[in-house]
C-alpha cells in the first residue's frame, strides 16, 4: 500500500476551517467526517475518474482513499490545503490500482496468449441518478466525458484538473508533481485535441461533465463512514 503523500509544492496553505474540520475528524466528530466528504467528493472523484476511466472502479477509489485518509489524520499538519492532500492521497491510490490492473492483465495474457488485451468499455451516465437531466444534455455530457477519456495519459490528467475542475495552474502542477509551465504545455495540446474530437459534434460547449452529487454522493458518504464505524 503506498504511503499517505507529503506535498513538495504547496499552491497554499491549510486554512483554520481545514485545520478545524481535520481535527474534529480526528476525534471522530461524524458532522466532521460528513462536511469533509461532501466538500470533496465530486474533486477527489473527477481525479480518480480521469485515471481509471470507469465509473464504478473511481467510487471504489475515493472510498479507500477516504479511508486512508481519515486512519492517518495525525499526518495531515496544514502545509498543504485539506483539498490538496486528500488529492494526493486520491491520486496515489487511482494510480496504484492502474498498476495492479495492469500487472494483473499483462499475467493473464502471458499464461494465455490468446486472450486479446481488455478494452473498458465507456459506461454511460445512470438516469436513475439524475432523472430531471435532459436527454440532450446527457448526449452532450456523454461526448465530452468521451473525449476526456480518449486523451492520452499524460494529457488526460492535467485536463481534467484545469478544465474540467477548475483548479490552478500552481494546485495541478503540485497534485500532478510537475512544473507549472509543463502543465501549460500539455493542457494546450490536450485542448487542440479535445476540441478536434468535438468540433464538427457540439462545437465549443463544456458542461459540467462527470457530476457526482446526488444519491452518489451520499451513498459514497455513507459506505466510508460505516467502513470506519462512524454513527450516521
Amino acid at each position: 500500500m503506498p504511503s499517505i503523500p507529503t506535498v513538495a509544492r504547496d499552491a497554499g496553505s491549510a486554512s483554520a476551517d481545514d485545520l478545524d474540520l481535520a481535527r474534529r475528524a480526528s476525534t471522530g466528530d461524524p458532522q466532521a467526517f460528513r462536511t469533509i466528504m461532501t466538500t470533496h467528493n465530486q474533486a477527489l472523484y473527477r481525479i480518480a475518474r480521469a485515471v481509471i476511466r470507469n465509473d464504478s472502479e473511481a467510487e471504489d477509489v475515493v472510498q479507500e482513499a477516504y479511508v486512508r485518509a481519515f486512519s492517518h489524520l495525525d499526518s495531515f499538519r496544514g502545509e498543504a490545503t485539506l483539498s490538496t492532500w486528500l488529492s494526493r492521497i486520491t491520486l496515489n491510490e487511482a494510480l496504484g490500482r492502474l498498476r495492479r490492473k495492469k500487472r494483473a492483465d499483462k499475467a493473464l495474457r502471458a499464461e494465455d496468449p490468446g486472450i486479446p488485451a481488455q478494452i473498458i468499455p465507456f459506461p454511460g451516465s445512470s438516469s436513475g441518478d439524475d432523472p430531471e437531466r435532459m436527454m440532450a444534455q446527457r448526449q452532450i455530457l456523454q461526448l465530452v466525458e468521451r473525449a476526456t477519456d480518449n486523451l492520452p495519459d499524460v494529457y488526460r490528467g492535467v485536463f481534467m484538473a484545469r478544465v474540467i475542475e477548475g483548479r490552478s495552474v500552481e494546485e495541478t502542477a503540485e497534485l500532478l508533481d510537475i512544473r507549472a509551465e509543463t502543465v501549460k504545455t500539455r493542457l494546450h495540446r490536450a485542448r487542440l485535441l479535445v476540441r478536434k474530437e468535438l468540433e464538427q459534434q457540439i462545437g465549443p460547449v463544456l458542461l459540467d461533465a462527470f457530476p457526482f452529487a446526488g444519491r452518489r454522493c451520499e451513498r459514497l458518504t455513507a459506505a466510508v463512514m460505516q467502513r470506519l464505524g462512524i454513527p450516521t
